[in-house]
């Protein structure tokens, strides 16, 4: 039986998760905060307007009084509605002030990826508070036989630079594999007391998850720190296919 997927990621009372990547950073968030009925939702990058998904949203400049005045859970927290469309997130030290007033858990996107299926991080990304407990960085099975472009990728330059993979040329699993486990690529920015657990998303076929199985075999191999990774579909409600555990 597969794990739920608060377990699978290790999310206690006290989580702080920083979810980085790209194919469904903000599907595992929203799917989080369905479960986690007390979680807190931020951002410490721009956020599309997510007030569906949790029961209110607080635009506030001091978010640690506002957890505490507001007992309304599952919680979204913002700085500024800065379009119709999105929000923008805090500075990552004001995360850690939310994480040590005890407001947690915390469910915290951390840099964006314009709805691609992959990405590399750029100079400034990602945006990682120190208090993160556990890094998820996500990729999707689906971007596997795509070309490296940019309509599938974000910032195909920096995953060709982290890869053997040129531009135009088709992804393979170990080209994910190698940018979810490089230090400049999945585990860049990581604080040293967080654990790393990767997700492969979209493994929605039987051919997509031994796909993801491979690209999880894959970052097992190429990143030590890193103990499991999920294989998930998470547009479903069993949203974990399988644990990828190191032998």
């Amino acid at each position: 039986m597969m794990p739920s997927l608060p377990d699978g990621l290790g999310l206690g009372d006290s989580s702080v998760l920083a979810v980085v990547g790209a194919g469904g950073k903000k599907t595992l968030l929203y799917r989080l905060a369905s479960v986690l009925s007390d979680a807190i939702v931020t951002a410490t990058v721009r956020i599309p307007i997510f007030d569906s998904h949790v029961e209110s949203v607080v635009v506030t400049d001091d978010p640690v009084s506002a957890a505490a005045d507001t007992g309304t859970r599952p919680l979204g927290l913002v700085p500024e509605r800065e379009r119709p469309d999105r929000y923008r997130g805090y500075d990552p030290a004001v995360v850690d002030e939310l994480a040590a007033a005890g407001e947690t858990p915390l469910l915290v996107k951390a840099d964006g990826a314009r709805n691609r299926l992959f990405k590399a991080p750029g100079e400034n990304e990602p945006q990682i508070p120190d208090a993160a407990t556990v890094v998820s960085p996500i990729a999707a099975a689906r971007v596997v036989g795509e070309s490296l472009t940019e309509e599938a990728v974000h910032r195909p330059e920096r995953v060709a630079e982290l890869t053997d993979c040129a531009p135009g040329e088709t992804i393979r699993p170990e080209h994910v594999a190698s940018v979810v486990a490089d230090a400049s690529g999945g585990l860049k920015g990581v604080p040293q007391a967080s654990s790393v657990i990767p997700v492969v998303n979209m493994a929605d076929t039987s051919e997509l998850e031994a796909v993801g199985r491979e690209i999880a075999t894959g970052v097992l191999d190429r990143a030590p720190s890193v103990s499991r990774v999920l294989v998930t579909r998470l547009n479903r409600d069993e949203s974990v296919v399988e644990v990828v555990e190191r032998d």
